[in-house]
C-alpha cells in the first residue's frame, strides 16, 4: 500500500504549497494527492478552495483572479505556518522526485471546467509522465473529457459520501474510472475492495492520519492511502508489521 501525502504533508507545512510537497519527500511518502484548478489568466494551479477565504483570508475567486494576482496571496499564515503562496501545477510536477506517485484531483463542479481537463492532460503528456500520474475527480464531466483528450492516461472516479452511493459507485464509477476508484475511506469494506479489485481497479483512500485504521484498509487491499502524517502513518505500520 502506497502512502500519499493529502495536498503534501499538510498536517506539518501549508496544504498544496511547495513547502508541503517538501515535506511529504522529507517524511517518506511515495507520493502526493493534489488539487488542479484553472484560475483567471488560464495557468492552472494547486489550490483546493474555490475561493481563498480560509486559505489567505482574502474574498478572492481563483477562477476569476489572474496568476499574478494570486501568487501575492499568503496561504500558510492563515493556517498557522510560514508564509507561502500558490504554485502551478508545473511547479509542483517539476519540484517532486521522480519516483513520485502524483496524484491530481480536478477541482471543478461545474459542467465547463474551463479547459481543466485538456491542460493537465497535456502536461502530463509533454512532460512524460503518464506512469506515475493518477488524475482523479468528484466531476464525472472532467473525467469523461480528460479521458476524450487522453485516452490511455490513468484516471479514477472520487465517490462523494455526501451523495447517493449507489449512482457514483456502480454507473459513475465503472463509466470513468480506468485505473482506481476513489471512496472516502469510511466507505471501504473487505467486501466492497475485493468487488474493485476484481473488476481490475485499485483502490484509493482518503484521508487517514491512524495508523489502527490505516493497518485495517491494507488488509482490505487498498493501494493507494491518502494521509496527512505520512510519516505518523509509516512508522505506525512498520511497528504493527
Amino acid at each position: 500500500m502506497l502512502l500519499l501525502a493529502h495536498r503534501g504533508a499538510s498536517a506539518d507545512a501549508p496544504e498544496n504549497t511547495l513547502e508541503a510537497f517538501a515535506e511529504a519527500v522529507k517524511q517518506g511518502a511515495d507520493g502526493v494527492e493534489l488539487d488542479a484548478m484553472v484560475c483567471g489568466s488560464g495557468e492552472v494551479v494547486v489550490c483546493h478552495d474555490e475561493r481563498l477565504d480560509r486559505l489567505a483570508r482574502l474574498p478572492w475567486e481563483v477562477r476569476t483572479t489572474p496568476y499574478w494576482k494570486l501568487r501575492r496571496a499568503d496561504v500558510g499564515s492563515p493556517l498557522g505556518f510560514a508564509p507561502a503562496r500558490i504554485p502551478l501545477l508545473e511547479e509542483v510536477v517539476a519540484a517532486l522526485p521522480s519516483h513520485f506517485l502524483i496524484n491530481i484531483e480536478l477541482k471543478c463542479d461545474r459542467f465547463n471546467d474551463g479547459g481543466l481537463a485538456d491542460k493537465v492532460a497535456e502536461l502530463i503528456t509533454r512532460e512524460g509522465l503518464a506512469g506515475r500520474v493518477v488524475v482523479s475527480s468528484f466531476n464525472p464531466w472532467c473525467l469523461f473529457r480528460f479521458a476524450a483528450a487522453a485516452p490511455s492516461l490513468r484516471r479514477g472516479f472520487l465517490i462523494d459520501p455526501d451523495k447517493p452511493w449507489s449512482p457514483q459507485a456502480y454507473l459513475m464509477n465503472p463509466l470513468v474510472s480506468s485505473h482506481s476508484v476513489h471512496p472516502f475511506h469510511e466507505a471501504c469494506t473487505p467486501e466492497r475492495v475485493a468487488a474493485w479489485k476484481a473488476a481490475g481497479l485499485r483502490v484509493a483512500v482518503w484521508t487517514v492520519d491512524d495508523p489502527a485504521r490505516a493497518r485495517a484498509l491494507e488488509a482490505m487491499g487498498v493501494s493507494y492511502l491518502i494521509t496527512n502524517r505520512p510519516r505518523g502513518v509509516r512508522e505506525g505500520l512498520k511497528r504493527a508489521a
